[in-house]
């Protein structure tokens, strides 16, 4: 980002952290797609993404630290991971090749293919010798996705939900690959010179309304009921997806 910040800029922004922060801190999942939608309708993507690596990686340490499991998780999804970065340097590619209003309704498929993901809830199971050949196809492809829109959900998520993992070993290994697809992120869009001295500044102070926001959704988890969040965030992320496709149809 290469321009001076205004205070509507500067409210968009912690707005933005501190609501996915929030949805990250009662889900577990999500802050990039919550996040980086409200900041690409404002900044268009190209200009979004640096501003959601930062935060993303610290709210999935945190996470992930609660989590547990991290040795057995790696053990058993390492050729996911591998595949990540291949599928993120193609996709980092072609976003450097793309115009920036298509990324940006890419984005918005992907957003829509998620809402439309989370309120069928198809209770799918895939079985057990299905789950090492489709392992690492679901990185490379997660990975190029992740690299095209900046959105780390698709199909990585719906895959590991149909594995019926327990709770704290599907969080973990979720965020193991949103954490690599972060510190990956951030290195290509740094060859790519989208990732500037500012981006880090307004990240690293951003990330302190980011850590209120996870706290927030930590603490109100047991009192407000997940099912009404979410709805209430689904209907949002959905308004905010048809404004990232409209320009290019």
């Amino acid at each position: 980002m290469s321009f001076d910040l205004s205070l509507l800029h500067i409210a968009v922004i912690s707005g933005a952290y501190l609501f996915a922060g929030t949805a990250k801190g009662i889900t577990g999942i999500g802050f990039t797609t919550t996040c980086l939608p409200i900041l690409a309708l404002m900044f268009g993507l190209k200009e979004a993404l640096p501003l959601v690596v930062i935060p993303s990686v610290l709210s999935n340490l945190m996470v992930m630290r609660q989590a547990g499991h991290f040795g057995v998780t790696v053990a058993r999804f390492w050729p996911l991971l591998l595949t990540l970065i291949p599928g993120l340097a193609f996709g980092l590619w072609m976003l450097s090749k793309i115009d920036a209003n298509l990324a940006s309704g890419i984005l918005g498929v992907m957003v829509f293919l998620w809402i439309g993901f989370s309120l069928a809830k198809p209770s799918l199971t895939l079985s057990v010798h299905l789950e090492r050949p489709l392992v690492p196809i679901i990185g490379l492809v997660t990975g190029t996705i992740n690299g095209v829109t900046g959105s780390q959900v698709m199909p990585v998520v719906p895959f590991l939900m149909m594995l019926k993992m327990p709770r704290d070993l599907f969080i973990q290994a979720v965020n193991c690959s949103f954490t690599l697809s972060s510190f990956v992120m951030a290195f290509g869009l740094g060859k790519l010179g989208l990732f500037s001295m500012q981006d880090v500044l307004i990240s690293v102070v951003g990330s302190c309304v980011m850590f209120v926001g996870v706290a927030l959704g930590g603490a109100v988890r047991h009192r407000l009921s997940e099912q009404l969040f979410r709805t209430a965030t689904l209907i949002m992320l959905s308004v905010m997806a048809l404004s990232l496709i409209l320009p290019i149809l």
